[in-house]
């Protein structure tokens, strides 16, 4: 189980990547923790990584920069990020914002592997 500073609750190394469980509220001032966690995660050199966000309730703009940074390494490297479980509130987000079109978005993990 992961520690109250922690955003990652949980990463499982899958064949080409890995799958990254984040929980809570991604806010101001969580989301540097979550970026720290994330770029962590980026520097080992993954083909894929699909961010489980089925257990966030909520996120503001700083957690959305802060998949959108992810977003840009992983192109950068010629690389996959796809998020995966958006609860409705924080894929209204997305989807106001128009980043469901950029974005790579499934409905779950399983899902995602298939991206």
């Amino acid at each position: 189980m992961a520690d109250q500073d922690t955003i990652i609750s949980d990463h499982q190394t899958i064949e080409d990547g890995v799958v990254v469980k984040v929980e809570g509220e991604i806010d101001l001032i969580r989301s540097p923790q979550l970026r720290k966690e994330l770029i962590e995660l980026l520097n080992a050199d993954l083909d894929r990584m699909v961010i489980d966000l089925s257990h966030v309730t909520f996120m503001d703009s700083s957690g959305v920069a802060t998949l959108v940074e992810a977003l840009q390494i992983q192109r950068r490297n010629n690389k996959k990020l796809i998020l995966c479980g958006l609860q409705q509130k924080v894929k209204s987000i997305f989807e106001i914002s128009r980043l469901d079109m950029v974005f790579i978005i499934t409905e779950d993990t399983a899902s995602a592997a298939q991206a």
